[in-house]
């Protein structure tokens, strides 16, 4: 059997004691950088429709994150924005006139998607947690190599954190409270800029607010029959058991009965 000199032990605890300073460094100097609020994924095709996740992690330890707001450049003002139902949070898009028409499918919009709001009603984002929010865009601009996507994220206990400093140019220091960008793109060879869910983003920008409500009502009826489902399914695993259990307790008394007659 081997055994640890005496001289050895402080060597190891020295050893470990540097690992956990060096680990604790480490995350500190990347935990700035991996809080951000971002969108995923951060590229897609100039004019096209894409669909990204708004990533809001928590940054505080004695906070939860209540409302998340997301605004949308004037100056390449989308047709459709469709942001996907969370449980938990309550979702509102708000619209606004943009300085000139947009066309659309052969419609020219006088009111466009300018932010969405989500606000919580189930707890928020927790300390140490982070919630993600699906939105469908486009039709996304042609004229410019990037949306920048300004965010405001608020916390329970009343402080609010501006996510809306401008992106910096190549090789500058990044602020501190940087604003998520989606980089653009130009489409592949023989592509139209176009991504497989697309149907549903030009529908909304046929069909304007109806058509939000409308997505989100399929969801909602969706999540619901997927509940009923599980309902239904969970109801016929209790039963089953109880037979089985039922079936069991009959025998055990058939065989004890049968004991005490002979």
């Amino acid at each position: 059997m081997q055994s640890t000199t005496p001289s050895a032990v402080p060597s190891v605890r020295r050893l470990a004691a540097a690992g956990a300073v060096a680990a604790a460094l480490a995350l500190a100097a990347a935990g700035p950088a991996a809080a951000h609020v971002s969108v995923n994924p951060d590229e897609a095709e100039q004019g096209g429709y894409t669909t990204i996740d708004v990533k809001v992690p928590n940054e505080r330890d004695d906070a939860s994150t209540v409302k998340v707001e997301l605004t949308f450049p004037a100056d390449h003002p989308l047709a459709s924005v469709m942001p996907q139902p969370v449980p938990g949070w309550k979702v509102k898009v708000t619209r606004t006139e943009p300085a000139e028409p947009v066309e659309a499918h052969g419609r020219k919009l006088t009111e466009v998607p300018s932010r969405i709001t989500w606000t919580e009603t189930g707890g928020g984002i927790e300390p140490g947690t982070f919630q993600q929010f699906p939105v469908s865009v486009g039709k996304l601009p042609e004229d410019t190599d990037r949306l920048v996507l300004k965010a405001v994220q608020t916390y329970s206990n009343d402080e609010v954190v501006r996510w809306i400093e401008e992106p910096p140019a190549e090789g500058g220091e990044e602020p501190e409270h940087p604003a998520p960008v989606l980089n653009l793109v130009p489409p592949a060879e023989g592509g139209d800029g176009h991504g497989g869910t697309d149907a549903d983003a030009e529908s909304g920008a046929e069909s304007g607010a109806d058509a939000d409500q409308a997505g989100a009502g399929t969801t909602a009826r969706d999540e619901a029959g997927g509940a009923a489902d599980t309902s239904d399914t969970t109801a016929r695993v209790l039963a089953a058991t109880g037979i089985v259990l039922g079936a069991g307790g009959i025998a055990y008394g058939v065989l004890a009965g049968r004991r005490r007659t002979s």
